[in-house]
């Protein structure tokens, strides 16, 4: 018990880049926050704007773009801060506070992406009834229980990590409080706190994936049913920046848990988390708007009223 501790600050270690190259690396950074947050602010912007954006589709992508804000607003801005003033703690309230926000967003933008993909099944597969099945009603209430759903999560883990109490020491090898980081400091029994991770992750991560794929496994089927050119372009052109997306966060989040690195695993999840917490939020909007002609057209418009 002598080397346990209560703690009131952590101190984060941040991303694996040399001294003489911070001032650099955080330039970067910010560019890529500020377009994060400026691209996700004028999808949101047109969506509100533009009449002829108010769909499901589009209602769904207005969720994720604040997501995706908030997502990376949860990391960025302390990371930022550490980087240019050479400090890396960080208090005990924060830390949780980060960690709990994170997991958050982590989730919402897992659900928003399923219901998505929900929603190009039904356009796709049921197109006669798609104003029916997806109405604002359904649409509203895929919404709130991604929130709720997450909420609970997350309120869970963070609940858990409160209650650990010691901890062998309090340098995190990571640019943000991690949950598993986190979790690998305490000096407490945490076989409850590994066994919901891995229960709730399921739910939250691998159960909206399998509906994802189930959902274009579907639409490929039917498209194989009377395969046409129209038919594959039409499909593509509908759920081609879906896919991207799904593809940027899925993939980040699989190749940093669940498959195994043998050396420089700490440096390694540090570089990759920076690939879905700034890079993958960055992307979606240039992803949606480039390959979408409903988004360019009101880009298009707005421009010209103005």
């Amino acid at each position: 018990m002598d080397n346990e501790s209560t703690v009131s600050e952590f101190i984060l270690l941040g991303l694996p880049i040399r001294a003489e190259d911070q001032a650099v690396y955080s330039a970067l950074f910010l560019v890529l926050y500020l377009t994060t947050v400026l691209g996700n602010l004028l999808i949101i912007l047109l969506i509100r704007l533009d009449s002829h954006l108010h769909t499901p589709m589009y209602f769904f992508l207005s969720h994720l773009a604040f997501t995706d804000i908030s997502f990376s607003s949860v990391t960025a801005p302390k990371m930022l801060v550490n980087m240019l003033t050479h400090s890396q703690s960080i208090s005990y309230a924060g830390c949780i506070s980060q960690e709990y926000f994170f997991t958050v967003f982590a989730g919402i933008d897992s659900f928003l992406l399923t219901s998505m993909a929900y929603d190009r099944y039904v356009a796709i597969c049921h197109p006669l009834h798609y104003i029916t099945i997806m109405n604002q009603n359904l649409c509203v209430l895929l919404v709130v229980v991604s929130w709720a759903l997450s909420s609970a999560n997350c309120l869970v883990h963070t609940l858990l990590l409160a209650c650990l109490s010691h901890f062998r020491n309090n340098t995190i090898p990571h640019y943000f409080c991690d949950l598993s980081t986190l979790l690998k400091l305490s000096s407490s029994d945490t076989t409850i706190n590994q066994l919901v991770i891995l229960v709730l992750g399921n739910v939250v991560i691998s159960l909206p994936f399998i509906c994802i794929l189930v959902s274009y496994g579907r639409i490929g089927v039917t498209i194989m049913k009377a395969p046409s050119i129209k038919g594959i372009c039409k499909a593509l052109s509908t759920c081609g920046s879906h896919l991207c997306v799904v593809s940027l966060y899925f993939g980040s989040i699989i190749g940093l848990y669940c498959v195994p690195s043998s050396n420089n695993i700490n440096e390694n999840n540090a570089i990759v988390s920076v690939m879905y917490t700034m890079v993958t939020p960055m992307l979606n909007p240039f992803i949606y708007s480039l390959r979408n002609r409903d988004i360019k057209r009101a880009l298009k418009n707005i421009l010209s009223r103005k």
